[in-house]
């Protein structure tokens, strides 16, 4: 990714002559408080340089730039009521990091600035326009021809078209900008792993865990897995490209399971491609946690969609004894190809003893949800289902085979107890 970009901040509106003074470059570089320095966000220099850091969210639909921030505190407080809307103005430009195959996968545009504001710190934030189905804010691109996921590399262009004023009622401007960091913060609460077997995970610790505590297995989707004729398999797009895993990382999660750990293996192809060789690889990763977290044996959940969906159900047939629940979400256990063989054969399915909570939702059409979600449901014993009519959170809807949306958000609910809960009361 680049990181730097090296154009001056341009100036309109009759303002060039008065900002790009002498005098004006002074103003910029004196006076510079000592403050708090924050971690990932550069400073402005002495000769008007600016770093800012790209912040990301990551929605339902898939992580997006919600916000820049302009590490402009150290050039000495700046009167709020000087910044407008049309005080920066923001270009993003996003280009696969592998061959697409002629896919535009990413996209060159200005992103809309929809408020301009102060931080605590004194830095200057920009809102940026975002939500579901927003073009040109989202941090990954989708390669049909692969069926993935892949990070985009980012280079955001910050041009300044106004002066600010200081508290003082100086004019302020900053002369270049240079691109930091990816900020997510629920993203980057997860610590990068790799198991001895060279499979990448990702892993959430609570808070002061005291005792031992629950552990959550997310097996992401198809999309999110690696690449490996590009050499591309980043452990990045399983937290990025939707909420599961963190979903069971939030404050209210954390509060219904009293604190879990959360572990999300990245698979180095796709689960479904040779799922009984990737069974033991997660079962690695699952020990390996316990061996170096304080986690309760009697507590290990299983969850995934679609392809982790698919490995959810495959985790329980092959490990009887190790899941306290099992939550697949829109899973696939019919046969890939015509006339092949089922990925779970119906009598591993009656075999099932672990606590099982199917999702899926009626207007998939990925996967069928009754020849596979519906059809479990018949098998496992004593398995709770929840079907939807379709996926819609938020008034957006999304295609039907994203029904992990309602897992993510704690939505599906029997008799009462929704499936957080029911998950928590679990034992082994």
């Amino acid at each position: 990714m680049r990181n730097v970009d090296n154009e001056p901040a341009t100036l309109e509106d009759g303002y060039m002559d008065k900002v790009f003074s002498r005098r004006a470059a002074l103003v910029t570089g004196a006076g510079l408080s000592a403050g708090l320095a924050l971690p990932g966000v550069a400073r402005a220099a002495g000769d008007g340089t600016v770093g800012f850091t790209l912040d990301a969210e990551t929605l339902d639909g898939g992580e997006q730039i919600t916000s820049v921030t302009l590490g402009t505190a150290r050039a000495g407080p700046i009167d709020p009521a000087s910044l407008t809307t049309g005080t920066f103005r923001v270009h993003a430009k996003a280009t696969s990091p592998i061959d697409t195959g002629g896919q535009d996968a990413g996209y060159d545009l200005d992103r809309p600035v929809t408020a301009a504001r102060l931080d605590r710190r004194g830095d200057i934030v920009l809102e940026l326009g975002h939500g579901e189905g927003q073009p040109g804010a989202g941090t990954l691109g989708y390669l049909d021809r692969k069926s993935r996921n892949v990070r985009l590399d980012l280079v955001y262009t910050i041009t300044q078209t106004a002066p600010v004023r200081s508290r003082h009622g100086r004019p302020v401007t900053f002369t270049r900008f240079t691109q930091g960091r990816l900020a997510n913060a629920e993203v980057d609460a997860f610590g990068y792993h790799t198991s001895r077997s060279g499979m990448k995970y990702r892993l959430y610790s609570p808070a002061a865990p005291r005792g031992r505590r629950p552990l959550i297995v997310w097996l992401h989707g198809g999309g999110e897995g690696a690449s490996l004729p590009d050499h591309y398999y980043d452990n990045e797009t399983t937290l990025r490209a939707n909420r599961g895993a963190l979903g069971f990382a939030t404050p209210e999660a954390q509060s219904t399971f009293d604190g879990a750990y959360v572990v999300a293996p990245q698979s180095t192809s796709a689960w479904m491609d040779d799922g009984p060789r990737f069974a033991p690889l997660i079962h690695e990763i699952i020990r390996e946690v316990q061996r170096t977290r304080p986690i309760d044996p009697g507590r290990v959940h299983v969850a995934g969609c679609s392809n982790g969906g698919y490995m959810t159900l495959k985790m329980t047939t092959t490990y009887p004894g190790t899941f306290a629940a099992s939550v697949p979400i829109c899973g696939v256990v019919t046969a890939r190809n015509e006339g092949g063989p089922p990925l779970v054969p119906d009598a591993e399915l009656a075999a099932i003893s672990t606590p099982t909570w199917l999702v899926a939702s009626r207007d998939d059409d990925t996967v069928d949800p009754l020849a596979n979600t519906v059809h479990a449901r018949e098998l496992i014993r004593r398995s709770e289902l929840t079907l939807y009519d379709q996926v819609v959170w938020n008034g957006h809807r999304f295609p039907g085979h994203w029904s992990w949306i309602y897992v993510a958000r704690n939505d599906p609910s029997t008799r009462g107890t929704h499936l957080w809960q029911w998950m928590a009361r679990k034992r082994r």
